[in-house]
């Protein structure tokens, strides 16, 4: 997928609207050809100021965009050529779902022949063949939003921007306009720049993931390499669900050691490259976490603790545990299988814990 020269790169950008607060902040961010790149973040991170800033509905207030390796900080929106995807739809509601989709046709002045076959073809790409003659207000939501994508990508731009455009939509229609938009994607080959605060929607599409905090990438990686080596403390946090065990480095190195406030002690991986004698927090997903039955057990890592609450999900158990006489509390996931009879755990058994070294990620505090 990546190739020596990325088709936008982003030089030092920085943006602030009062001349005193960076909302973004020394942005270096390159994206290739072909990609799905998820700009992830809370709100006021600087994600939906940077997809402005590439769309050119916003100005860098310094730094530089380039795109196949020339500056457009200064070229207009319109004349950059991009798909733009936003969550309200902005279709127009007087006219037919083909006249929405032809507009960017009509603007480039595309022969009316031309209009009609690339209208159809974007229609067949979202599955709405047969509506061409119907009005927005006749759709629903999720067909809306399948207008707005096929006018996005209907005059065939190298690059389609989407700010949050799932977000009016229910959960069940939500995650399966996540598979539809991953699979046109594969079928376009286009690239794909998403803005989204939902950690489950950019893990579920993108090929990479720029997580933003305070107008600053955390991390950038795929979304395998996010979910399990978060690089800092944030990203682990704001990505996906993790027990946290707040204690201090009685040994540093690679592989440190932390004694907890009831004086045991857990071995981890000291991603910060803190000293002894630091405060840290242990950060475990909660499908990393094995459960023993037997509260005895021993082992390296291992814990006693108490089950406090059993949460049914529907494809797996949560264990809400109580830890170090409830100083903290831990979260378990069990699947489903081979969960049942005597072997479901109940509130108040008291279990035994394990928090895998592997896993076990520390963070200086």
């Amino acid at each position: 997928m990546t190739t020596a020269e990325p088709l936008v790169r982003f030089q030092r950008v920085q943006k602030t609207y009062d001349g005193e607060h960076l909302v973004v902040r020394q942005l270096d961010l390159d994206i290739h050809r072909g990609e799905f790149l998820s700009l992830l973040g809370p709100s006021g991170s600087g994600k939906t100021t940077t997809l402005m800033m590439l769309a050119g509905f916003e100005s860098p207030t310094s730094g530089e965009i380039l795109l196949d390796g020339k500056p457009i900080t200064g070229t207009p929106p319109h004349k950059r050529h991009f798909g733009m995807v936003f969550q309200n739809y902005a279709l127009f509601p007087h006219l037919s779902v083909g006249q929405n989709v032809a507009y960017p046709l009509t603007v480039r002045k595309v022969s009316k022949d031309e209009q009609q076959r690339r209208v159809q073809r974007a229609l067949d790409m979202v599955q709405l063949r047969g509506m061409t003659d119907r009005l927005p207000g006749q759709l629903s939501g999720g067909q809306q939003q399948r207008v707005a994508l096929a006018r996005a990508l209907v005059f065939e731009p190298q690059l389609v921007l989407m700010d949050e455009p799932l977000g009016a939509l229910d959960k069940q229609l939500r995650e399966h306009m996540q598979i539809e938009l991953k699979d046109l994607h594969r079928q376009l080959g286009v690239t794909f720049v998403y803005v989204t605060h939902d950690q489950g929607e950019a893990l579920t599409m993108s090929d990479r993931v720029a997580v933003f905090n305070e107008g600053v990438i955390q991390q950038l990686d795929t979304v395998g390499q996010l979910y399990e080596t978060p690089s800092n403390r944030f990203v682990a946090g704001f990505v996906g669900d993790n027990t946290v065990l707040k204690g201090q480095l009685s040994r540093g190195g690679k592989q440190a050691e932390m004694t907890l406030p009831d004086g045991r002690v857990l071995q981890g991986l000291n991603v910060s490259g803190a000293a002894a004698g630091t405060a840290v927090e242990a950060c475990i997903r909660p499908e990393r976490v094995v459960l023993h039955h037997r509260p005895e057990a021993q082992g390296a890592n291992m814990l006693a603790a108490v089950v406090a609450r059993v949460i049914y999900f529907g494809d797996h158990l949560r264990l809400l545990c109580s830890v170090g006489g409830g100083q903290a509390e831990a979260t378990v996931k069990l699947p489903l299988t081979g969960v049942g009879g005597a072997a479901t755990p109940q509130a108040g058994d008291s279990v035994a814990l394990e928090f895998p070294v592997a896993h076990a990620r520390m963070y200086a505090l």
